[in-house]
């Protein structure tokens, strides 16, 4: 069940399933909460799941042109400060491992625990950001086929004919994201901090996820930020959709991290 609350004349939307020390589920890019379905069902047995839709996504309004990840992280915040949640443990996927790390910044006493799952703390470097600037531009008069083509290109190669049914579904899901939330997603992606710091210096625990086969991150750059860390690594054999294509595997490990 979908609640809300407003934040800035803003609907903010939310699920909540279960009971016990609070776990955040923050989704990636184009996608919202229901991304997070089998994964809230099985930690919600003995854990209470906040599921939540990131400012321009799912059921959440856009707020303004330009979000960034100290904005979706403020509407994050609103959501726990109404919940009266202290303390939980984070687990954000791609765009919402950058939230999260951005709460992690601003809050560090609510952090019980880090899950970066498919996910960076490094800024865009130059390329990327050119990239972003393109779809922006692209997206404007071809909506529909760069969105699609987006969500086919997260998966390992050999995987998008096995997964062809949840792919069809996840483009469903990713088409009801407004063209303003697409853009001003992005816009806030281009522009967002470094935050590699937080990895070597933060108290709490860290996990980083990552996909060996990951089409959008590079997984040698990944291991290089973890270096030196306590970060506990779990290398899945796939692409950047961890909760598709390593499902079973994925909430094992979550279940572990968030004992």
């Amino acid at each position: 069940m979908q609640n809300f609350i407003f934040y800035k004349n803003t609907k903010i939307s939310f699920s909540v399933k279960g009971k016990g020390a609070s776990i955040i589920l923050l989704h990636g890019f184009l996608e919202n909460s229901t991304m997070w379905d089998s994964v809230a069902d099985s930690l919600s047995k003995s854990n209470r799941v906040i599921c939540i839709d990131l400012l321009g996504h799912g059921k959440t309004e856009c707020l303004g042109y330009v979000h960034t990840m100290e904005i979706m992280a403020e509407a994050v915040a609103a959501v726990l400060a109404h919940l009266k949640i202290r303390k939980s443990v984070f687990v954000g996927h791609s765009l919402g491992g950058y939230v999260a790390l951005a709460f992690a910044e601003k809050n560090p006493d609510n952090i019980k625990g880090l899950c970066l799952m498919n996910s960076t703390t490094r800024a865009d470097d130059a390329i990327r950001v050119d990239l972003r600037t393109r779809a922006i531009e692209a997206v404007k008069t071809n909506y529909k086929t760069l969105v699609k083509l987006s969500i086919e290109n997260l998966f390992r190669p050999k995987n998008r004919t096995l997964f062809k049914d949840e792919i069809k579904l996840i483009k469903a899901e990713a088409l009801k994201t407004p063209l303003q939330g697409y853009i001003a997603a992005q816009e806030g992606m281009k522009i967002r901090n470094d935050r590699e710091v937080l990895l070597h210096f933060s108290p709490y625990k860290k996990m980083l996820i990552l996909g060996r086969k990951d089409p959008v991150l590079d997984y040698k750059d990944l291991l290089d930020q973890v270096k030196n860390t306590e970060v506990e690594v779990v290398e899945f054999p796939d692409g950047h959709m961890s909760h598709i294509e390593n499902k079973e595997e994925l909430i094992i490990t979550l279940k572990q991290f968030v004992k």
